[in-house]
């Protein structure tokens, strides 16, 4: 395991959690959640558990993501807080 590519992939991983908790723009906040999905696919890709990376890709980053933003057609697109 190479521990420099988890290393940048787990601080990515913050990094899109805390921009997707700080951004106002909730379809931006959407793609950055399934940035984060992605990335967190990655470090288990990374480490050896290429099936669960499969299924967190596959649900977290396809899924979900699909449902967020088919979630703002019904919902304003900007958050009110």
């Amino acid at each position: 395991m190479n521990w420099e590519i988890t290393l940048v992939l787990f601080i990515i991983a913050i990094a899109a959690a805390l921009a997707a908790l700080r951004i106002r723009d909730l379809l931006a906040a959407g793609f950055i959640l399934m940035a984060f999905s992605f990335s967190v696919a990655l470090i288990y890709a990374e480490m050896g558990a290429v099936d669960v990376a499969f299924t967190e890709a596959a649900v977290g980053a396809g899924v979900s993501g699909v449902f967020l933003i088919a979630a703002l057609f019904f919902v304003g697109r900007r958050s009110r807080d």
